[in-house]
Parts: structure tokens; C-alpha cells; sequence
């Protein structure tokens, strides 16, 4: 197998650990070129190259997230991690694992760890590596991984999310969700939403996405119901969609241009919470990005056309 193809191989792999520690597509696709020119360079063919690549792709990852953490302090309102539509790496042995982990309410609790915790839980708890591959990887002694690890399940421990098992059921509910947003059906979007439903926008000063949080089922679906009758009229439509393995839809234009993402954390048969994501610079892995200031102006004409 040449080098080209070894590396294509574990492709999938990189992109997760990068992506779980960044939480950024973009980020993550550069750790992982990164990575690359790295391991091209090398004269030496190590005695792993699945642990070799692994390692590289993590420090890149760790040295990045430092750097991103001061931004993320700076930001405009609440920061979300980048949608992630398709997870490239399978393992049907640790597929629960995997999913409960990228989602973004666990993508935002490894917010709350260092970067050096956030690795070795990554590592770890997600794709079970070995101490001493991890220790290699953060340049730590595995004593110190372990008590790394020891401090990033603590931080994580309370607020870990519940998921929903059965995904028929959030598919469904999310089915019926998304059908209750187009046609402004306000009583059915309050009957699927948990009674404390929050809805949360991260539009990072980008666009004209609510910058605060809404609380309450009937606040929230009152607001949607409302809101996205009038974008239907402005030909936006909604694509349903699996967004870090929760369910989800993303929103073009007329254009097919991408507006935004959301995604639906379910638990109990509830929508709990709606998590918008419009920063444009979030969404052009997508697709083209669409111009949300000019469709704000066209709603705010036809509401004022319509009232």
C-alpha cells in the first residue's frame, strides 16, 4: 500500500478526532492537510501509521484550539460548533459512541474542557485508544492522561446529555416538526416541544439571527410559527437533514443558497432544544451561502405586505 493510500485510508478517522476537538469543518479539514504534509515529509515509515497519523492530527488539533479559544471568547453571541451533515468515520462496534459525541450539545460541553483534556477525552472515550498512544499523541505521560481524563469526566459529568434511543421516533418527530413550521401550525409546534423548549441562534454578528434566547414552548412556537410562513413566501425551503446525528433541516433561498442549519436535540418524545446556526462563515461547507441580510429586508416587506 503506498503512502498516498494509507493515509486515504485513515482519511475518516483524522477528520473525527479533529472535528470532536475543534468542533470546526474547516479546522478540521486544514489538521488534517495538515497531517498530511507531515507524514509526507517523513523519510521514517513509523511502526504504526494509524497511531503516527493520529498523534500528528491531535497536536495539530490541540495547538489550533488554543489559538480558536481566544477568538470563541470574543464572539458575538452564542457560539455553536459548524454543522456537520455526514460523519465520515464508521465503526459499527463504537456507533453509539460516536454519535452521542458529536452532537452539539456534547461538542459544546467539551467547550467547558482544556485543550489537553478535551484531546484525551476524545481519544479515550470516544475512539478508545490506548494510554500509551494517547500519551504519544498529547506528549504527556499516560499518568498524567489518566488524570487528565479523571478532570474531563468530572467537568463533564453534570451536564452530559441524555440522547433519545429510538431514531425513528426523532425522525418522526422532527418530520412532523418541520411540517408544523412550514404551514405556521403554532398549537402542533407547541404540542412537540418540551415545556421549557429553548430556541438558541448563533449568527456570530453575522447575520439577523435572534441574538437572544427564547424560553418557553409557547414563546418559541409562537415566534417560528409566525416567522416561517412568511419565509415560504419568499421561496426559502427546508431540506431535512441528519446534523451531527440529531435531527435536523437546512434552509436555501430561492437560489438554493444556504440560510441556515437547525438542529433538534430530543429527549423524552420533546423537542428540548432548537439550535439555529446562520454565521455564514459556519456554513459554506455546505454550499454557496445565501445573503441573509437581503432576505431579511424581502420578509420584512411582504410581513408589512401581509399585516
Amino acid at each position: 500500500m503506498t503512502k498516498v493510500e494509507e493515509f486515504e485510508e485513515l482519511r475518516p478517522l483524522l477528520f473525527s478526532i479533529a472535528y470532536r476537538i475543534l468542533g470546526s469543518v474547516g479546522e478540521a479539514e486544514d489538521a488534517v492537510q495538515e497531517t498530511w504534509l507531515r507524514f509526507d515529509a517523513s523519510s521514517t515509515k513509523p511502526t504504526s501509521t494509524k497511531a503516527f497519523l493520529s498523534a500528528a492530527v491531535t497536536r495539530i488539533s490541540i495547538d489550533v484550539l488554543r489559538s480558536a479559544r481566544v477568538r470563541r471568547e470574543e464572539y458575538v453571541g452564542p457560539w455553536f460548533p459548524e454543522p456537520l451533515l455526514d460523519e465520515p468515520y464508521q465503526d459499527p462496534g463504537r456507533s453509539a459512541e460516536l454519535a452521542d459525541s458529536v452532537s452539539m450539545a456534547a461538542l459544546l460541553l467539551l467547550e467547558r474542557l482544556s485543550p489537553l483534556e478535551r484531546a484525551v477525552f476524545v481519544l479515550r472515550e470516544v475512539f478508545a485508544f490506548g494510554f500509551d498512544e494517547i500519551a504519544e499523541a498529547v506528549g504527556r505521560s499516560e499518568a498524567a492522561c489518566r488524570q487528565l481524563l479523571v478532570r474531563a469526566r468530572r467537568h463533564m459529568q453534570d451536564g452530559r446529555p441524555r440522547f433519545a434511543a429510538d431514531r425513528r421516533q426523532r425522525q418522526e418527530l422532527a418530520a412532523r416538526f418541520f411540517a408544523a413550521l412550514e404551514n405556521g401550525d403554532i398549537d402542533e409546534l407547541q404540542d412537540l416541544l418540551a415545556a421549557d423548549a429553548q430556541l438558541v441562534g448563533d449568527g456570530g454578528g453575522k447575520t439577523p439571527q435572534l441574538a437572544r434566547t427564547i424560553v418557553s414552548a409557547a414563546k418559541v412556537a409562537r415566534l417560528l410559527g409566525t416567522a416561517f410562513p412568511l419565509l415560504a413566501q419568499i421561496d426559502v425551503t427546508s431540506e431535512l437533514h441528519e446534523i451531527n446525528g440529531q435531527p435536523g433541516a437546512v434552509f436555501r433561498d430561492r437560489d438554493g443558497k444556504v440560510l441556515n442549519a437547525m438542529v433538534l436535540d430530543v429527549l423524552d418524545g420533546k423537542i428540548q432544544t432548537i439550535r439555529s446556526v446562520s454565521n455564514p462563515d459556519k456554513l459554506d461547507h455546505i454550499g454557496p451561502v445565501a445573503d441573509a441580510w437581503a432576505l431579511d429586508r424581502e420578509l420584512r416587506q411582504t410581513r408589512r405586505h401581509w399585516s
